[in-house]
């Protein structure tokens, strides 16, 4: 299993591109099975999950043709029912989060679709309720096979329905989408998730015949069509790169330029650093960090300490949570960071604890963060990245450390960051993998 060992205390320079957003692509690559005409989507990051979920289409029958870097055609004209129905297609879909995406086009396709509980980021409990409930309200029905530790769905003729979701997941208002836009009448979806990336997942689909109205809201309106031909699409930069490389630059005291960041897509993330006092400038479609000594995090109107907490779109996502409380570290002042949606996200900070950080554990789901305005930085340490947003921001407390630190179970970190070292080493960063 691959480290990464990071001598700290260099700082950054120069300019970095953010890769193609992983989020998204993981929900377009799942909508290639919901026609047999060729998908062509361009601006995919190299990184493991995605690279896993191309496999795994593959698998299953899909032609996958390399067009360039980033740049793949689709063409799942024919898709081999024994194969989804083996043990081996159960097994992988079981070592990828992503794939919870494959039920809805699945059984659009196919009026039926085996699936084994997926994967992922070791966070806490990550339910499946809305998911399942959202193929209910189609109509299709679902057992779980006791021999197999699968689900397995069957529903040869899906029907539109009225639903309100019980949450707003992104996930999960991606895979009922999938599954009702060849749905007989109308669906309507309350309470959808209405991030960016289910907007680019909408504006493919509706490229390729659909028929979704309410792109942007909560209130998702969907007239099922008979098929869907073949589209080109595009991915977004990906916002968790862009707050990640806000946070590099500020923890470090660097000036830096993040490149074509898809700036109107980034919704309330630069404010949120903002709030920590970071300097953030733009500049076309350019964010500029400036070298700053000291960054004064803000209060609350009243003089109350600062809450930074995740919630739907567009409120801010969870996935930077992480990064902003390491960063939080060397500000000045205090803030209280609330983790609302994963009960294991925050079990990192003992070894920002240990690395010399003045942080305060109230629960599974808040941390008070006491910053050392640069006045005493973090110490080396060993480290074990539990899941892709904490190894991050492990990544960038070790960056801004004192002496070498080294951090194992990388591989959570490729899973989101496409071929990170060198990217950081070649703006200032010292970073070696080891096997």
């Amino acid at each position: 299993m691959a480290s990464f060992i990071v001598e700290g205390g260099h700082k950054l320079h120069g300019s970095i591109t953010p890769q193609g957003a992983k989020n998204e692509a993981l929900q377009v690559l799942c909508a290639v099975l919901l026609t047999r005409d060729t998908v062509i989507i361009d601006n995919l990051p190299d990184i493991l999950d995605v690279n896993n979920l191309i496999d795994l289409l593959s698998s299953v029958g899909v032609k996958v043709e390399k067009l360039g870097k980033g740049k793949f055609a689709f063409t799942a004209r024919e898709l081999d029912t024994d194969y989804l129905r083996s043990a081996d297609f159960l097994k992988k879909c079981n070592k990828l989060r992503g794939s919870v995406m494959l039920i809805g086009p699945l059984l659009a396709r196919l009026g039926e679709v085996t699936y084994a509980k997926p994967g992922g980021d070791k966070i806490g409990r990550r339910r499946l309720d809305t998911h399942f409930q959202g193929m209910v309200n189609l109509g299709a029905t679902f057992v779980y096979d006791q021999d197999l530790l699968a689900y397995r769905f069957s529903g040869k003729h899906l029907k539109g329905a009225y639903m309100l979701l019980d949450e707003a997941s992104v996930t999960g208002t991606a895979n009922i989408v999938m599954a009702s836009v060849m749905a007989e009448g109308t669906t309507t979806i309350y309470n959808a998730a209405c991030e960016p990336y289910l907007q680019q997942l909408c504006k493919m689909l509706n490229n390729m015949g659909a028929k979704i109205s309410g792109v942007g809201s909560n209130l998702l309106t969907i007239e099922g069509v008979r098929d869907l031909h073949g589209a080109e699409h595009t991915l977004l930069p990906d916002m968790i790169e862009v707050g990640s490389f806000i946070g590099m630059a500020a923890i470090t005291g660097s000036e830096l330029r993040i490149c074509k960041v898809g700036y109107r897509d980034l919704g309330i993330i630069p404010d949120a650093f903002r709030r920590l006092g970071i300097r953030i400038d733009v500049d076309g479609d350019d964010i500029i960090v400036p070298a700053q000594e000291h960054y004064q995090i803000e209060s609350f109107l009243d003089g109350s300490i600062l809450t930074v907490a995740d919630a739907p779109w567009p409120g801010l996502t969870p996935d930077l949570l992480s990064v902003i409380l390491v960063v939080a570290t060397q500000a000045r002042g205090s803030v209280l960071i609330h983790q609302k949606m994963f009960e294991s996200r925050l079990f990192f900070v003992d070894k920002l604890i240990d690395m010399g950080a003045q942080i305060i554990l109230c629960d599974p789901h808040r941390a008070v963060v006491i910053g050392h305005d640069h006045t005493r930085k973090l110490k080396h340490n060993n480290m074990t990245s539990p899941d892709i947003r904490a190894g991050i921001a492990m990544l960038i407390a070790a960056m801004s450390a004192e002496g070498t630190s080294k951090i194992d179970h990388i591989d959570q970190i490729d899973r989101g960051y496409e071929d990170i070292e060198h990217r950081l080493n070649a703006i200032g960063a010292k970073i070696t993998r080891e096997d």
